[in-house]
């Protein structure tokens, strides 16, 4: 067997081993403070009950079909997506930002490991820890709202997972944002989540926005992402999906999770270079 295929498959096996102690440090982290934990499963339940009522306020009275209505579904539904950006921004992005605070980010830039590894262990854990809080959030909303509507699990699946890898560029391009403005990010965060939150319409329907927004929502790929997503779920009731025919949506997803993680490692990795040039890992 040649050498450089030897070497190339121990560089493959070293990187996926550090990829593996990533991944053990960044749970480790979550599970040692077990007060933090806890507070962020209570509160999605308790955020989960504000969004119900509101919900229900908009249900006609006295249908009694024991199924969830469009409210509902809209609601949940955009609700996932939400949780998923909303760790996108605070675990890839500003999570860097902690890592400076702690010491340990320019002690690992000082190491051979691989710094994508890095940013892809972050990505684990959000899909496994905010993935549970799905599903227990779909099942808590169904013993308020009834049974939510439930069609395309595939293609919704399929559509989820083109949209997460979507969700994980916009958070490796913040991760480089973070390293140049450090503190200033905590603030962007705050402010891109509330403004995908409104353009992206997670928990109201698209027309509901007023006209001078409607440019700026249909803009943006991750509102298509949203779109497709959740009325491929509902079944594609009348008026779903709003953006355009899920036959463009899906197309629109598909790039989108392709080119965002690419665009957003390469931001990074821009960043990262200046980081390093300027002397400012370290700083805070």
């Amino acid at each position: 067997m040649p050498n450089t295929t030897i070497s190339n498959r121990q560089a493959l096996i070293s990187n996926f081993q550090i990829y593996l102690a990533m991944v053990r440090k960044q749970v480790t982290v979550m599970t040692r403070y077990p007060v933090d934990f806890i507070t962020s499963f209570a509160q999605i339940f308790l955020i989960i009950l504000v969004f119900t009522f509101a919900a229900i306020m908009f249900e006609p009275r006295g249908s009694g079909s024991g199924e969830a209505g469009g409210s509902g579904a809209v609601m949940m539904y955009g609700f996932i997506l939400f949780m998923f950006v909303s760790d996108t921004l605070w675990t890839i992005g500003y999570n860097i930002r902690e890592e400076q605070y702690q010491g340990t980010l320019e002690s690992l830039y000082l190491t051979p490991a691989s710094k994508f590894a890095s940013l892809v262990s972050r990505v684990t854990t959000i899909v496994l820890w905010t993935g549970a809080l799905s599903i227990a959030a779909v099942a808590f909303v169904q013993t308020f709202l009834g049974r939510l509507p439930f069609n395309n699990a595939w293609l919704a699946a399929f559509l989820l997972l083109f949209t997460l890898s979507g969700t994980f560029g916009i958070g490796f391009a913040f991760a480089g944002y973070t390293l140049l403005v450090k503190e200033s990010a905590q603030t962007t965060a705050n402010l891109l989540e509330f403004g995908f939150m409104i353009l992206c319409g997670m928990f109201f329907p698209f027309r509901a926005l007023p006209d001078v927004l409607q440019p700026i929502s249909r803009a943006l790929p991750l509102s298509y992402a949203v779109d497709a997503f959740r009325s491929t779920l509902m079944g594609y009731p009348r008026g779903y999906p709003e953006l355009a025919p899920i036959e463009i949506e899906i197309p629109i997803v598909i790039a989108f999770g392709i080119l965002s993680p690419l665009i957003g490692y390469w931001v990074y990795h821009l960043a990262e270079r200046r980081a390093r040039i300027t002397g400012s890992l370290a700083e805070f």
